[in-house]
Parts: structure tokens; sequence; C-alpha cells
């Protein structure tokens, strides 16, 4: 089979417009959102899958990057001090001219990181929305594969990274090399949180600092990510009425909870223990829904 031939058979795959959800819906959605988004198994297949599996319907882009701004509020709750710490580091590095030291080349590998999905990202925002929105890679059947898919190579990292270098280590090369990790996430069913501990893990991190390093990289890119949904949100919004805000506002609240429970439970998780049980819930995740929509009872929507 060609390439055309392919791309032909996957464009035949139906796709539905962004859903309407009430405050009840928001809010298990917002709990979705929190508890996966930290998680390396896909906060957008999540929040895509649980509502189409429940027969609400797929909530849509928008609703779904502004509802991260909940799982923003967590990282900032959770890391201020390492966040602060960072930039301050930095600054003074630069100030002082010690570009060579590991404080500026931290604090440079996280904004060398943040460039590939802030720019991929503004490129689909610009150019290819419409397509992207509606795209077959955002299909219920895209996102199994690819949850089959980030789970093995979770577990090929899992197998052959050394686990050896902890956050006190980490350089330029880091910020670099989890940042075109991250840039994957784009592709739903990916998980930022999933590629960048990958990522991590192949460059030789200790776990737990991979999945700490991927929450202080993933900051920028969550906020730009809602920010620029934001403004089309609630120009939708303001065109049905008030009645629209209050599932926005219990959808965040929801996120901003489970989100810091997320994190705080995946570090503390990661010390003690292997990504494996990650690697087969994203395999049986993937499997039981290629079999639900084989027999019709998932939407590949």
């Amino acid at each position: 089979m060609s390439v055309c031939q392919s791309l032909e058979l996957l464009a035949q795959v139906p796709t539905s417009p962004a859903a309407q959800i009430n405050l009840f819906q928001a809010i298990v959605i917002g709990i979705v959102q929190g508890l996966t988004e930290f998680l390396p198994i896909s906060s957008t297949a999540h929040v895509k899958i649980v509502p189409v599996a429940l027969g609400w319907g797929d909530p849509g882009v928008a609703f779904t990057a502004v509802i991260q701004l909940g799982s923003l509020a967590a990282i900032l709750w959770y890391f201020w001090d390492d966040l602060t710490t960072v930039t301050r580091n930095t600054i003074t590095a630069a100030l002082a001219k010690r570009y060579q030291s590991s404080e500026f080349r931290l604090g440079l590998g996280i904004i060398l990181g943040s460039i590939p999905i802030v720019f991929c990202g503004l490129l689909i925002k610009v150019f290819f929305e419409t397509q992207y929105e509606t795209s077959v890679i955002r299909s219920t059947q895209a996102i199994a594969i690819t949850s089959i898919v980030m789970a093995l190579l979770l577990g090929v990292a899992e197998k052959m990274g050394s686990r050896k270098r902890n956050f006190e280590k980490l350089d330029l090369w880091d910020g670099i090399g989890v940042g075109l990790g991250q840039a994957l996430a784009l592709i739903p069913g990916v998980s930022r949180s999933g590629s960048t501990l990958t990522a991590g893990l192949f460059l030789g991190l200790e776990r737990d600092t991979a999945a700490r390093f991927s929450f202080l990289l993933g900051t920028p890119a969550i906020l730009l990510s809602g920010l620029v949904e934001l403004k089309g949100l609630l120009e939708e919004m303001s065109m049905v009425g008030d009645a629209s805000l209050m599932p926005l506002i219990g959808g965040l609240i929801a996120a901003v909870i489970s989100s810091y429970l997320a994190i705080a439970w995946l570090i503390k998780f990661l010390r003690r223990h292997s990504t494996w049980v990650f690697v087969w819930y994203r395999l049986a995740f993937g499997v039981a829904i290629l079999i639900g929509i084989a027999t019709s009872t998932i939407q590949n929507v």
C-alpha cells in the first residue's frame, strides 16, 4: 500500500465538532485532565476518550487547552521554589557572564527546550488550526495507536536508561533533548509527560529527576497553550451566555487540585518504582480503545 493510499484511508475516519458540556461534565473532565497531565499516559487522550466513552462527545481543543491552565497553576504551586531558584540563578549567572556555569546552562536549556513545542504549536495555530482540530490524528483510533507506540518507547527507555544523573547534573543538552521529546506531545495521545520522561530516561536521568525536569520544562508550553486558546474560548462563551462560564471555572478548579495531587504522587512513586506500570497501562488503554471501536462501543470520532 502506498503512502497516498494510506492517507486516503485515514482521511475517511469521521471527526466531530466540540461538544457543549455542563458543570458536572466539566468537573469530571477537569479531574481527568489533572490526574493525567503529569502521569505519562496522555491527558489529551483521556480528556477526549473519557467524555466520548461516556457519551458526552469531544470537548474540543480550546476547552482542553484552557483547563490545562489549572495544571499550570498546580506546577507553579508545587514547584515555586524550584522555578524561582532556577530563574534567579540563570539571571545571576548571565549578569556575571558565567556562561559555562551549570546554573546558566540549565536555565538556557529550559529556554531552548521550550522552543520546539512553542514554535510548532504557534505554526499549527496560525496556519493549520482548522486542519488540526478536525485532523485524523485527533481521531479515537489514532490516539489508541499512538498510546501503544509511546508505551513501547517508554518501555525501551526504562530498559536502556542508565538512570545515573540527578537534578544537580542537568545541563543545556538535557533541556534540548527533553524539549525535542516534548514537541511530540502536539500529537494527541503522545503525552507531554510521557514523551519528556521517555527522553529523560534515554538521556540517563534518574526517574524522579526526569519527572521534575519534565514539569519545569512544561511550564512555558502549558502557559502559552492555555493563553492562546483562552481568547477564542471566551469569545465562544460570550455568544452563548454566562451559563458556559461555570463549567469552565469548575473544570479549572478540578484540574488544579487533581494536578497537584498527581505531581506529588508521581515524584514520590518514581523515587522507589519503575515506569512499567505506565507502560502496561498505556498498552491496555490503547488496545481497549481499539476493541471498543471494533465492537462499536466507542465512536471513532
